[in-house]
């Protein structure tokens, strides 16, 4: 009887299913073009687990979270695209840049993470 209770009690005060699920990755697609990324500016929750599906309109580019381990390259147009998956983990404002070298405004090539 006493375990009865046991199992009764653990089963009501235990996380519900749905809890125990995990959550999907939210997917943004980035566009690569000399020199910019639409979107230019992406805003998530913190924790939010993200997939980036990234493809370029011209040529090869790269694509760096600075201050994260995210580096990809970004195959040239109708080569496919890169996914990659990244725990916005850390509150704050990320620059995101261009990591291969696409032309005289690589430099500039930049977005920004906002984490929440």
């Amino acid at each position: 009887m006493l375990l009865k209770c046991f199992v009764v009690l653990a089963l009501a005060l235990g996380p519900s299913p749905q809890a125990l699920k995990p959550s999907s990755p939210r997917v943004i697609r980035v566009s690569a073009e000399r020199f910019a990324y639409t979107p230019s500016e992406i805003t998530v929750e913190k924790g939010t687990v993200i997939e980036f599906h990234l493809t370029s309109e011209d040529t090869d580019h790269g694509f760096r979270i600075i201050g994260t381990e995210v580096d990809v390259q970004i195959p040239k147009r109708r080569r496919g695209e890169t996914v990659v998956k990244y725990t916005a983990d850390t509150a704050g404002r990320f620059i995101i840049e261009c990591s291969r070298p696409c032309g005289a405004g690589h430099t500039a090539m930049r977005a920004t993470l906002v984490v929440k």
